[in-house]
């Protein structure tokens, strides 16, 4: 059974740190690309960020590029989000998601809130 377990989140202030973890099971983790989301109440999912198999190549937003890093362990099927110089935008959803064969997986995310 496929699984994706998101952790990590939590209440930080503007400009702090969080580090997201997202651990997959039932499949071989490391030879899949993982996408990291987010969602903010009433608005669209967006796509953060991508650590890609192929040389462990990274793509993100612009709005996060230069303050977030994808990062992977293969020996613990881990793929970490480290997020810098946090915005003050409220509560965010961060999900990790992987395409597998024909269908997409999704964990069940964890909350994100940046506030004073």
């Amino acid at each position: 059974q496929v699984q994706l377990v998101e952790s990590g989140g939590g209440l930080v202030q503007p400009g702090g740190s969080l580090r997201l973890s997202c651990v997959g099971s039932g499949f071989r983790f490391s030879r899949y690309d993982v996408s990291w989301y987010r969602q903010a109440p009433g608005k669209e999912r967006e796509l953060v960020g991508t650590i890609f198999v192929e040389g462990m190549a990274t793509r993100y937003s612009d709005s996060v590029k230069g303050r977030f890093t994808i990062s992977r362990d293969s020996s613990t099927a881990t793929v970490s989000l480290q997020m810098n110089r946090l915005k003050p935008e409220g509560t965010t959803v961060y999900y990790c998601r992987v395409v597998y064969g024909v269908m997409t997986y999704w964990g069940q995310g964890t909350q994100v809130t940046v506030s004073s």
